[in-house]
């Protein structure tokens, strides 16, 4: 945001005016004959002072409405900042505290500390060039300065972790849940839309859940359920030269949902069109082109990239257009091609509300007895061809140590049901994940949430999806079978018949362990001593701008990447480069 200098507002020559470099003496801008008038106090002076009223108060609107508050009259979603003068603590430091309501108690943060160079003792400008001309800052040129020094101070717990929030018209996210009954054609989203997207609160289904945190939550309310942590985040800031991320509250995922079907390619792509020109003519775009944007579109990658033109193609464009590819899109599944998308889990029907839940939650399945050797839920996909769903079912069926739950439509369909579900994956020691409609499955957090160590026949259903989520080496927590081996006939029971009793075991407590990384806690919960899902997908995203400004400092610029490789950079290791053979290269071929 630009904070406008005293020498831009017109002054009086009395109070000082300009030095002539070689004499040192005062030169009268004004001209002599202005500068006596002003002096005797004629009737120019009040004209004078007339005129530095209306400059001044000429610079303060146009300061306003570059702060996005001169938008006019339409209403805003204004995220308050949550502000606390924060002090180093233990296990995670203080946090704001709320009231029964869950609104914020407003207290103040000290922001001194990241505003002051620490060599100089001078204040930055708080966006471009420091006030003074000696610093040892090496971002002091750029607009992310304070940013970077809030980052290495140690007095300040949210120092390198502010976000800012942009302000958006109502109707480009809360207004939507508000009109739940538009979201989608077949379905009634507007139970599952409730209680800040988690839906309906479920009783412990027979002993299979806890009494409290469980929900029948939908697999594609992950924008509703980020923006309700978001607008809880204990590091807010309403200073965007200090932030170290800007949150756009953007629903993309309901969004482009509700007009999926029965709607042209014009009316998919509008309210697209709309977020990106109103967040790309405001200050904090500029800072560094969006790079430090981000934002929440629950659904798969492929919703927000239509390939075909006109009304045939599938999904809105929103991926493709350029500001969008400068920021950094959460969605329930990336793709492997392109650097503009994450994957985040899945929403799964267990919502803590401390670290209590998650450590009971973590007891009970650690001790549960699992009579079979694995498991499979879902149902046969005969219209395609890639799909090894039949070869499954088939084996499963000729075990005596699988259970199978085969999903049908209808009222009687068990996987309907996540009590269902969630008991045959606490029986199960291995349960089967294969692809879903695309790369990826909800029911793999789900089973992950039972204490099951899921096993995966493609890459691309997990392995390079939540690299934020999930361990870099896939074998400590899951099972690779792949797709061919098991078109070949492979006998997967024989292949986990393999594993040794005590690698079952570590396989098992590190899925355990990561429970918490693939939750999404209560919004008012106090987590702490764990991160949720929500909490390492801001971490991560912090990071991740934190060294690209580090390397623009630095004289390194951005990173060039090639995204027929995107897949490919979270699996590298030290030494290893994108073009160096891998044994998955086959399976992600870049048309």
């Amino acid at each position: 945001m630009k904070r406008h200098n005293a020498a831009e507002v017109p002054v009086p020559v009395s109070y000082g005016g300009e030095r002539d470099e070689k004499t040192g003496s005062k030169v009268d801008k004004m001209g002599g004959g202005a500068a006596r008038r002003w002096r005797s106090g004629g009737c120019c002076s009040r004209l004078w002072l007339v005129l530095v009223v209306f400059a001044t108060v000429t610079m303060l609107l146009r300061h306003r409405y570059d702060s996005g508050l001169g938008h006019g009259a339409a209403a805003v979603v204004r995220i308050e900042p949550v502000h606390r003068k924060v002090k180093p603590a233990d296990r995670g430091g203080a946090r704001p505290s709320f009231s029964d309501s869950g609104s914020a108690k407003p207290v103040t943060v000290d922001h001194k500390s990241a505003t002051t160079d620490s060599s100089t003792g001078t204040e930055s400008d708080g966006g471009g060039e420091p006030s003074s001309a000696s610093s040892s800052l090496p971002a002091a040129a750029h607009p992310f300065s304070r940013a970077l020094a809030a980052a290495g101070d140690k007095g300040d717990r949210c120092g390198g972790r502010y976000v800012y929030v942009q302000e958006l018209p109502p109707r480009f996210n809360t207004d939507m849940v508000k009109n739940c009954v538009a979201l989608f054609p077949w379905k009634d989203m507007c139970k599952f839309t409730a209680n800040g997207g988690f839906g309906p609160p479920m009783s412990a289904g027979g002993g299979v859940f806890q009494e409290t945190g469980w929900y029948n939550s939908d697999k594609y309310t992950v924008d509703i359920i980020f923006h309700e942590r978001m607008r809880r985040y204990e590091c807010l800031t309403g200073d965007p030269s200090l932030a170290a991320a800007v949150y756009v509250p953007f629903f993309a995922g309901l969004e482009v949902w509700r007009h999926l079907w029965g709607f042209n390619a014009t009316a998919r792509d509008a309210m697209a069109l709309e977020v990106v020109d109103i967040i790309t003519s405001r200050p904090e775009w500029r800072a560094m082109g969006g790079r430090d944007h981000f934002f929440t579109a629950g659904l798969i990658t492929w919703d927000f990239r239509r390939l075909a033109d006109g009304d045939a193609g599938w999904g809105s464009k929103l991926f493709s257009l350029p500001a969008i590819k400068n920021m950094t899109a959460l969605v329930v599944e990336a793709s492997p091609w392109h650097l503009n998308d994450a994957a985040i889990p899945f929403p799964t029907a267990f919502h803590p509300a401390s670290d209590e839940a998650v450590f009971v939650w973590q007891d009970k399945v650690r001790r549960l007895e699992r009579p079979w050797l694995f498991s499979f839920a879902g149902a046969a996909r005969p219209g395609s061809a890639k799909s090894i769903r039949s070869e499954l079912i088939t084996q499963c069926r000729a075990s005596s140590a699988c259970s199978l739950m085969e999903c049908r439509d209808g009222p009687s369909n068990k996987c309907g049901s996540a009590a269902s579900y969630m008991r045959l994956f606490q029986s199960s020691t291995f349960c089967l994940q294969p692809q879903g409609d695309s790369y990826t499955r909800k029911s793999a957090f789900d089973a992950m949430l039972a204490g099951c160590i899921p096993v995966f026949f493609h890459p691309g259903t997990a392995y390079v999806q939540y690299t934020w989520h999930l361990p870099r080496n896939h074998a400590d927590y899951s099972v690779y079978i792949s797709e061919d081996d098991v078109r070949r006939n492979a006998s997967i029971e024989e292949r986990l018949r393999r594993i040794s009793p005590a690698a079952v075991e570590r396989m098992r407590e590190t899925v355990i362990s990561l429970i918490p990384a693939v939750v999404y806690a209560q919004p008012s919960s106090r987590l702490d001593t764990m991160k949720d899902a929500f909490d390492v997908a801001v971490d991560a995203i912090v990071d991740k701008v934190t060294r690209l400004r580090r390397d623009i400092v630095d004289g390194r610029g951005e990173e060039e990447k090639l995204e027929m490789y995107s897949w490919k950079y979270p699996l590298l290791r030290e030494g290893q480069k994108v073009e160096d053979p891998h044994e998955w290269d086959s399976l992600f071929a870049f048309a």
